[in-house]
């Protein structure tokens, strides 16, 4: 069989839901979802990502608007709904559609049930671990932070749930929110013999010494493997820069080509990446850095089917990134022979919390040490009869209800809230509890602000926010989406210059005024402050109202676009 013919195969077993044993290729799991994965190679690495504390099973939504502009348009991760169906040869209807895709998302998560949770990830990574000796659990950071008892207990819960499950290596972004201290606390009272921290690219501001290991070695079946930690570059931007004073950041590109290369020289056979950078930016990474094996990414919660092999002048490496909030786990084998890698195989498996019986002790472990805390978890403030999401490049339906509350509850006029890219769904019908709100809001920083705001400055928000997300060169992309708006209406040239991307903005009819000041609403502020947190002012805004309909999304008027398969 000739690799054309080998190809063709290939698409008509995965248009069929089959599983195929592909070698210097990704697979896709079986329509009878037999997780037992047939051994491949002799380097086995497991890789999940972008967590955010979520436990328990859920429902996730997968992005309806995820654009890609420049040299982006229409490239994966750029591609949803159908069009991702049509480019991986996957079924409408199927299992793997509703991994991958919002299609028919209520319908599909009543037949197919919820995913994730950390009892039923135990399962599948031991069942996975069963069949290739010597395996590697690698975590890419967002893996503390994003639920309530993750916040009321410092991190603390996950950092037991992790050593549990047995992550053997990880890296951080929204760990920073929890501060310096308590990182390193962590680092030195839990994670010492269990979980190695690697961040190449985390440096003291004063001498430039390095804060944590940059990688770590392990000798996977008798072949060498070198795994670097690339940090979020740009933590101090995106979240306050209080909680990590005196640390910079940074891609730091030509520092990890000669970390790369100094592992080599140590004798590694297999050297990976194990990144928050976000997709886009692992792509170029990829292309300029030689000795790179694979990058395991994360941070943009992008659920990529088969991994991407991008060449660069050395050869070739692969990127990945395994979605968010325990709903993949990525396996990635490597024939290695003679200190060479010879051939690949990659897997993302969806978990499907209904196919995977609960381990016992790591469900054990979950009821423990939530049941401190059932009564609040467990306080129902509504009931939704809309489908309640978060992600998206412009807004999600618990956005917009997050934004609506603030505007009544502040009695402002605008209301801005940030585009963040954890936050679980719910289903019409459900109730919403304090438990599903914290998956919204958990954050170390949750004041709410009202100030006043004119009009061109407004304009300046919208568009820096629009150039984090847009710009043309994915070293200044920052992996966000939109923030989110309340009572404004405006419309966006995604694939416009910097400062030139929004337009038309108007609120109740009117066009803003850039010299008139107005009352804008907001919260997670980047400044330190006192007052309200953000679930104290939805809760009650919840309560008061007691059944959320279906809430009308302020999203812009998008120009330029044309044929964008980002946006269904």
């Amino acid at each position: 069989m000739d690799r054309r013919e080998f190809h063709k195969m290939l698409a008509l077993g995965l248009a069929a839901g089959l599983s195929l044993p592909t070698r210097g290729r990704s697979a896709s799991p079986a329509s009878d979802w037999n997780y037992d994965l047939a051994r491949f190679g002799n380097v086995h690495l497991m890789h999940m990502t972008d967590v955010h504390a979520q436990l328990q099973p859920i429902y996730y939504r997968e992005p309806q608007v995820n654009i890609g502009v420049h040299g982006a348009r229409n490239r994966v991760p750029h591609v949803v709904g159908q069009a991702l169906l049509d480019a991986y040869g996957l079924s409408s209807g199927s299992r793997e559609s509703h991994a991958f895709t919002y299609l028919d998302f209520t319908e599909a998560s009543q037949r197919f049930g919820k995913v994730g949770g950390f009892a039923h990830l135990s399962t599948l990574v031991k069942r996975v671990k069963a069949n290739r000796p010597g395996a590697v659990l690698l975590d890419g950071g967002d893996l503390w932070q994003g639920s309530a008892t993750a916040l009321w207990t410092n991190g603390q819960d996950m950092v037991d749930a992790s050593k549990l499950l047995g992550i053997d290596v990880m890296t951080g972004h929204w760990e920073f929110t929890l501060g310096t201290e308590r990182i390193q606390e962590i680092i030195d009272k839990d994670l010492s013999g269990h979980i190695d921290f690697v961040a190449h690219n985390v440096k003291d501001a004063d001498f430039g010494d390095p804060v944590f290991a940059s990688h770590t070695m392990k000798e996977i079946n008798g072949v060498p493997v070198a795994i670097i930690g690339q940090a979020f570059p740009y933590t101090p931007i995106a979240n306050p820069a209080y909680f990590t004073e005196g640390w910079t950041f940074g891609i730091q590109e030509r520092e990890l080509q000669q970390k790369i290369n100094d592992v080599r020289d140590s004798g590694a056979q297999v050297v990976v990446l194990l990144s928050h950078n976000g997709a886009d930016t692992d792509m170029k990474l990829a292309s300029r850095v030689t000795g790179l094996d694979a990058i395991l990414g994360g941070h943009t919660h992008d659920a990529i089917p088969r991994a991407i092999e991008v060449k660069n002048a050395g050869g070739m490496t692969l990127v990945t990134n395994a979605g968010s909030n325990g709903k993949f786990l990525g396996v990635v084998d490597f024939d290695v022979r003679a200190g060479k890698i010879r051939d690949w195989s990659y897997t993302l498996l969806p978990v499907f919390s209904e196919l995977l019986p609960a381990d016992r002790e790591m469900a054990t472990f979950i009821a423990k040490s939530r049941a401190p805390f059932m009564a609040q978890l467990s306080q129902v403030l509504a009931t939704t009869d809309d489908l309640l999401y978060r992600r998206g490049n412009f807004n999600g339906s618990f956005d917009q209800l997050i934004c609506d509350a603030l505007i009544d509850e502040l009695d402002a006029d605008i209301s801005l809230s940030p585009g963040f890219r954890w936050g679980t769904s719910l289903l019409p019908g459900d109730d919403i509890t304090m438990e599903d709100l914290m998956s919204q809001v958990a954050i170390t920083y949750p004041t709410v602000t009202v100030s006043d705001m004119r009009g061109d400055f407004l304009k300046v928000v919208l568009e820096d926010v629009a150039d984090n997300l847009f710009n043309a060169d994915p070293y200044y992309q920052q992996g966000g989406d939109m923030v989110r708006v309340g009572g404004l209406d405006y419309a966006i040239a995604p694939s416009g210059t910097a400062g030139q991307r929004i337009s038309d903005m108007t609120l109740a009819g009117k066009a803003i005024d850039p010299n008139k000041t107005y009352k804008v609403a907001g919260w997670a502020s980047m400044q330190p402050l006192e007052g309200e947190p953000i679930w104290d002012v939805v809760s009650r805004w919840l309560q008061a109202k007691k059944t959320i309909a279906p809430v009308p999304l302020k999203e812009p008027v998008i120009k330029g676009l044309s044929a964008n398969q980002g946006l269904a």
